[in-house]
């Protein structure tokens, strides 16, 4: 199989071929760059949200941070729940 340099007998097509084929090229290299452009500032707003909202969760007190517990508050009231049953015990002189 042989290849061959098949160039249209039309030098007005050729080069119409050509400036359009630069023009997707170029268009092709402007559109890659605004969707980067807009994919990392979509990515800097989201870390930006995830920051603010780890801020001021530990603002708060909450201690919401990678690998520490959160904190306990010593003027935090808290409620133990569970179930008691009243025993009345008889005694010996109160039996008569």
């Amino acid at each position: 199989m042989t290849f061959t340099n098949r160039t249209g007998g039309n030098p007005i097509a050729n080069a119409l071929v050509v400036v359009v084929g630069t023009i997707a090229i170029l268009a092709s290299i402007v559109l890659g760059f605004f969707a980067a452009v807009v994919l990392g500032v979509a990515l800097l707003v989201l870390a930006a949200i995830v920051g603010i909202r780890l801020w001021w969760l530990g603002r708060k007190g909450q201690g919401v941070e990678i690998g520490v517990r959160p904190r306990q508050s010593t003027d935090r009231k808290q409620t133990i729940e569970g179930e008691y049953r009243v025993v009345i015990e008889e005694r010996e002189d109160d039996a008569n």
